[in-house]
């Protein structure tokens, strides 16, 4: 036996077809006002690529990190009554890439900054990090850790007498692990091919020029493709068209690598390289100037 359902319209039914109803017509009306929109639009989107949006990746969004972040740094030397201050609050970032002159008259905190970064100091007031890693109180394998990422150049070559240029550079890649000694020798090669000393490659110290000396340690201090390199005053014993090479291949290899340069000098024919000069005075950061944006 099959039961008819009534189809008898109740008020509370009435209401529920008419805003029904209502819904339909108002969508219908909308979709006429905007039809000859989405006919335009169709036809400028048909006009370009159909490409996606580029959205920031990995690496850019890291480039927007200091790979040093300085605050309230203190330093001093002494103790007690001969306890004399050298670096008094200094804060500063420097960002992946950048090239940061530090400047300033001698005694003014400079290269003890630079060590301090470099992790060769013991922080002993405010906070230091490089590379995410605070200084402030970390245990000396940190230190070292933090040290594997960092190339030194200093005015002074401290290449060894008794190794070749190749075996200088490859001392710096003993650092690093799993690599073996014919990946330490090619890499060796390839750097020193860069810093345009391809034909130096088993020469002694002692039978090289100055310039040439300090191209092999910048070759050395970059072999290993830091993420900060530290220079105190690599130019100082130079004269200025070694000294201008010397910074020249330093900028080139180092925004090659994508590297953060800090160099310290008082030689004001190389200002020009920089993207900010610091300037320090009496353990002070006196100024701040970007060369660049």
């Amino acid at each position: 036996m099959v039961t008819e359902r009534s189809t008898e319209l109740t008020p509370k039914s009435c209401r529920s077809l008419d805003f029904g109803l209502e819904i339909s017509l108002r969508v219908h009306i909308l979709e006429i006002h905007l039809s000859p929109f989405f006919i335009i639009f169709s036809h400028w989107y048909d006009s370009f690529p159909p490409t996606l949006p580029t959205l920031p990746t990995l690496p850019t969004l890291l480039l927007m990190k200091p790979v040093v972040t300085v605050r309230n740094l203190n330093h001093a030397f002494g103790k007690g009554e001969l306890r004399k201050p050298v670096l008094s609050d200094v804060s500063l970032d420097i960002y992946q890439g950048e090239i940061v002159i530090l400047t300033g008259p001698s005694g003014s905190g400079k290269t003890t900054l630079l060590t301090l970064i470099g992790a060769l100091r013991s922080i002993q007031s405010g906070s230091l990090k490089v590379l995410g890693q605070e200084l402030y109180g970390a245990r000396k394998k940190q230190l070292v850790e933090v040290r594997r990422h960092i190339g030194f150049i200093f005015q002074a070559h401290n290449l060894l007498g008794s190794l070749t240029a190749q075996q200088n550079v490859g001392m710096s890649l003993r650092l690093q692990q799993n690599i073996s000694v014919a990946e330490r020798s090619a890499k060796s090669a390839s750097i020193l091919a860069a810093v345009g000393m391809s034909d130096r490659l088993d020469y002694y110290p002692e039978n090289l020029s100055g310039g040439q000396k300090q191209r092999i340690a910048i070759a050395r201090a970059l072999v290993s493709e830091p993420q900060l390199l530290l220079a105190d005053e690599p130019t100082a014993a130079l004269d200025s068209k070694s000294g201008r090479d010397v910074v020249e291949i330093m900028q080139q290899l180092a925004q090659e690598q994508g590297c953060a340069i800090l160099l310290v000098t008082h030689d004001n024919r190389i200002l020009d390289i920089a993207d900010r000069i610091l300037h320090m005075e009496d353990g002070c950061l006196a100024r701040d100037t970007a060369l660049r944006s």
